[in-house]
């Protein structure tokens, strides 16, 4: 259940304070004016006075869930590469895969590419907006089921976390 707290809502007062946050850690510093120019540009961004009509919104648990998901995989991917340079065997198999993601994920794809692309060990080095489809490479080609799988399911967090109106639903 939703409480409402005047013309808030606990979910928007939540959403403002992580968008200030965000804002502080972009500009590096916590300060008094940037957290309160961060809560005007987090209100502004959840009321549709801005950018957006102010339907689509974020879902916690799927942001969450898709935070998670990246910082392990950063964490995963730091020990499998350093791994590789510490080993004096080259064990690579590197290559370029092409990834379609779904017809409502497009509105997400620079999410998409940012999340991949932090990584060590993978990288999108190209997208096509037009098709959906991402191409990403791979130092090991051994796990190009499980990247793709992957990749998906970021990509659906995406959409689950963050719903632009207007998109087709993704389907799993």
């Amino acid at each position: 259940m939703i409480r409402v707290l005047g013309p808030f809502s606990a979910r928007r007062v939540i959403t403002v304070v992580l968008l200030a946050a965000t804002w502080c850690a972009l500009w590096g510093s916590l300060s008094f004016a940037n957290g309160i120019s961060g809560l005007i540009v987090g209100f502004l961004a959840s009321s549709g006075m801005v950018g957006t009509d102010g339907t689509g919104g974020v879902r916690l648990r799927p942001m969450l869930r898709f935070g998670w998901l990246v910082a392990v995989d950063l964490a995963q991917s730091t020990v499998s590469v350093a791994r590789e340079i510490v080993t004096p065997t080259d064990y690579t198999d590197e290559g370029i895969v092409a990834v379609d993601v779904p017809l409502g994920t497009r509105s997400h794809l620079l999410l998409l590419i940012v999340a991949v692309t932090v990584t060590p060990g993978t990288a999108v080095v190209d997208a096509d907006p037009d098709r959906g489809r991402l191409y990403l490479h791979l130092l090991h080609l051994d796990r190009v089921d499980a990247t793709v799988e992957h990749v998906l399911e970021l990509a659906d967090l995406a959409c689950r976390a963050l719903p632009v109106p207007g998109d087709l639903e993704v389907s799993s």
